[in-house]
């Protein structure tokens, strides 16, 4: 308290200083006196305090002895409790768990028992429902049994002896009733059919199915025999091997006979405990069953089946719903639906598809026949709502009628490339092909055939005073190709008149068949016949004038045809003078590769001649007379073999062709000698001689002899180097003043047919060197 009262002093001494001296000494004298007033106070309060915390403080102390004591006997407990409650405490969970282990064990011998009491109590209540024909019940009880076994097989570390005894007697079980099922699935449908040996009409007239409708009258059983027997089939888990068996024996024998020999009916005899199907033979039919008369048959076999087999539940009533039952039917269905109507499609409704657009209005009967079959046979349960193969397939007539048609166009097309090309028809502009009627133009196409009609009108007004072109300007000249080109053509025109009267998709597809047609010619006939086309010379004439008489036709087809298909073809598709540059070139490079053959051959007859040189011996003049004489029988051959053949112009460029070659052949030969007597050239000129005069009788195109003498007169003009030939036989026979004058300076016809070294060649070979043969050749510049 001294620091406060001193500092409080300071303080009032330093506030008093301004006080008065006089005031000072009273001032501090009260001062001093409330500092010893507060210092009693404070005093007071502090020992009020204190005895107001020392009660606290003995309570407190009070408080920790007895916490102290109470701990000391926690202590005492505890260890009380380790020591002798903790041992008892594992006793007794060591006791509970014993016990608890000894319960489970004796509940799963419980269970297991009665586990085999109740697969005991279900293998007998199938031996008596067995013995009872109760084959429902029996199946049932087989199925427990089963259940059972099964459960006793899922517990594990548990095994038993017994269970391979019970699994061993309940296979057993199941396949002595499997078994006693089977004979009585044998008496409830028959099949009496004919050896396996035989087939055909005969044998498929003789099938028959036996189906027993009631028990006989010593046998009593739940039920419909039929049902009771299917029904545990279904059960034991095999009935579908037993319906697959049934399914495809209906196939066989009943179902696909029906489909494959129209003349077979289904005949049905209802008797009191048996109902047979069987065939009413007929006469047999020619025509194929019609899809209207066969869908009658078929459902008529469905229906006495429905009745008397099919309309069976596979399972029991109770507990179900009678929608939620699946029935015989509908088993049977997806088992053999599926070939059935692979059946109908292909061997009925293919058959059934019109062969012309014609035909396609009536089709609706077959839409409708088959709508209705497949109505039957889901009201049957036969078929699910969802299994619409056979009426898709003929709704999609036009799609197949389509397919079909080109099928066809492709298949008659290709029999026609690979006949004999021999076969031929003679082409003159008086004997072109007679095109077909079109029908008027489709709508969207009229427009533009009046604008072209009009604009040719217009061409027509303004050419009237101008001479006009002969009608056969642009025909194909006279020649001959074989006939099954010409039916190739005409099938082309009919299979577009065809398109014009189609749907749009039907139009589009037999237009590109159309095309195809083309383009197989051009791969199939160049390969299917290429050693002929090599080896016969009229073949590859032929086969030049089909290919020249293809793209004829080729270049007008669109045209005639653009507007009368669909709109999709009238803005230029419609065309085939694509095709034309293809079969000219084709036609050409099997009549040149013909060409080069026949070269070969005269180059290798004349080669033969050996160089006609030293003619003076006989042998070799024997042997250059023989070369020639065969070159002109080969070209008389040609000549014979391409008459009436190739048009007149290309007869003569091609017989002009190898004429040329043949004496191009002589001439080089002949030029090229060094040394000719004057028996050699007479011999040479006799030789030339025979090929000038023979050489024109080989340019024979018509049969008419008198219409041939303009073209063996013509010779010059095909024959390149025919009048060469003739200079030839002018230098063989002449003497030096003549061939000089013939040369005139090289203004000469000998100057425009031989060159100057050729001719001095000639002179060293056929004349002597003389001072007269020196002055000549000098003057051969």
């Amino acid at each position: 308290m001294a620091a406060p009262s001193g500092s409080l002093v300071a303080a009032v001494l330093a506030h008093s200083g301004r006080l008065d001296k006089e005031d000072l000494g009273t001032r501090i004298g009260r001062l001093s006196r409330r500092v010893e007033d507060l210092k009693g106070e404070v005093c007071n309060m502090i020992n009020k305090k204190y005895n107001e915390f020392l009660p606290s403080m003995q309570s407190a102390e009070e408080l920790v002895a007895r916490v102290e004591a109470l701990s000391g006997s926690v202590e005492l407990l505890k260890a009380g409790i380790e020591n002798e409650v903790q041992r008892d405490l594992t006793i007794a969970v060591a006791e509970f768990t014993e016990l608890k282990q000894q319960l489970e064990r004796d509940s799963l011998v419980l269970s297991v028992l009665k586990k085999l009491q109740e697969f005991d109590a279900a293998i007998k209540e199938h031996n008596t429902a067995l013995l009872e024909k109760k084959y429902v019940v029996a199946a049932q009880q087989l199925q427990k049994a089963r259940s059972s076994l099964k459960a006793l097989e899922s517990r594990r570390g548990f095994e038993l002896k017994i269970l391979k005894a019970l699994s061993t007697e309940l296979t057993v079980q199941t396949q002595n009733m499997l078994y006693q099922l089977g004979e009585e699935w044998q008496k409830l449908a028959v099949w009496k059919l004919p050896p396996a040996k035989e087939s055909g009409l005969e044998a498929a007239a003789r099938s028959e199915l036996h189906l027993r409708t009631a028990p006989p009258q010593e046998e009593e059983v739940s039920g419909p025999p039929l049902a009771s027997v299917l029904q545990a089939f279904a059960l034991l888990g095999e009935l579908q091997a037993k319906l697959k068996t049934f399914g495809q024996l209906l196939l066989k024998h009943i179902l696909k006979p029906l489909v494959s020999y129209p003349s077979l009916q289904p005949l049905t005899e209802e008797h009191s405990d048996v109902f047979i199907l069987r065939f009413s033979p007929q006469e047999p039919a020619l025509d194929p069953c019609s899809p209207v008369e066969l869908f009658g048959k078929i459902r008529l076999v469905f229906e006495v089946l429905h009745k008397y087999l099919l309309n069976v539940p596979l399972e029991q009533a109770g507990g179900q719903a009678e929608q939620g039952r699946l029935t015989l039917a509908e088993l049977l269905g997806e088992l053999i639906w599926e070939e059935l109507s692979d059946c109908l499609i292909h061997n009925c409704l293919v058959e059934s598809i019109p062969a012309s657009s014609s035909e396609l209005e009536h089709y609706t009967e077959v839409i409708k026949a088959t709508e209705d079959f497949e109505k039957a046979l889901k009201e049957m349960k036969f078929l699910k709502g969802d299994m619409t193969e056979l009426l898709r397939y003929a709704r999609n007539v036009n799609s197949h009628f389509a397919n079909k048609k080109c099928q066809e166009v492709i298949v008659a097309a290709r029999s026609l490339m690979t006949s004999e090309i021999h076969n031929t028809v003679k082409i003159t502009p008086e004997s072109s092909m007679a095109l077909p009627k079109l029908p008027a133009p489709r709508a969207g196409a009229h427009f533009s055939t009046q604008r072209a009609a009009e604009a040719a009108a217009e061409a027509v007004g303004r050419l009237g005073a101008e001479p006009r072109l002969s009608r056969h300007t642009f025909a194909l000249p006279p020649c001959r190709v074989s006939a099954s080109v010409q039916q190739l053509m005409e099938l082309a025109y009919h299979t577009l008149l065809e398109a014009t009267a189609s749907t749009d998709q039907c139009c589009v597809q037999l237009f590109y068949s159309v095309r195809n047609i083309f383009q197989l010619f051009y791969d199939v006939v160049p390969t299917y016949h290429r050693e002929n086309l090599l080896k016969f010379p009229q073949l590859a004439a032929i086969h030049h004038n089909n290919c020249m008489y293809l793209a004829h036709h080729l270049l007008t087809l669109g045209h005639q045809f653009s507007y009368h298909l669909t709109n999709i073809l009238c803005d230029g598709a419609a065309t085939f003078v694509d095709l034309v540059p293809g079969f000219r070139r084709l036609g050409m490079e099997c009549f040149l590769a013909q060409m080069r053959v026949q070269k070969g051959e005269i180059l290798e007859r004349l080669s033969s001649a050996r160089n006609f040189s030293n003619l003076d011996d006989e042998d070799n003049f024997c042997a250059a007379t023989k070369a020639v004489r065969q070159v002109l029988h080969q070209l008389k051959r040609l000549g014979k073999v391409w008459q009436d053949v190739l048009p007149v112009n290309v007869y003569c460029k091609a017989m002009g062709t190898l004429l040329n070659t043949a004496l191009s052949e002589m001439v080089t030969r002949i030029a090229a000698l060094e040394d000719i007597s004057a028996e050699d050239a007479d011999r040479l000129y006799s030789l030339c001689r025979t090929m000038l005069e023979e050489g024109p009788q080989v340019f024979t195109p018509l049969p008419e002899e008198e219409s041939n003498k303009k073209y063996q007169e013509e010779v010059p003009v095909y024959v390149q180097r025919w009048m060469t030939f003739k200079e030839l036989m002018l230098i063989l026979q002449a003497n030096l003043q003549e061939i000089v004058d013939q040369w005139a300076d090289g203004k000469g016809p000998l100057a425009a047919e031989f060159s100057a070294a050729e001719v001095k060649s000639l002179i060293r070979a056929l004349f002597q060197n003389t001072e007269r043969r020196a002055a000549a050749l000098a003057r051969i510049k």
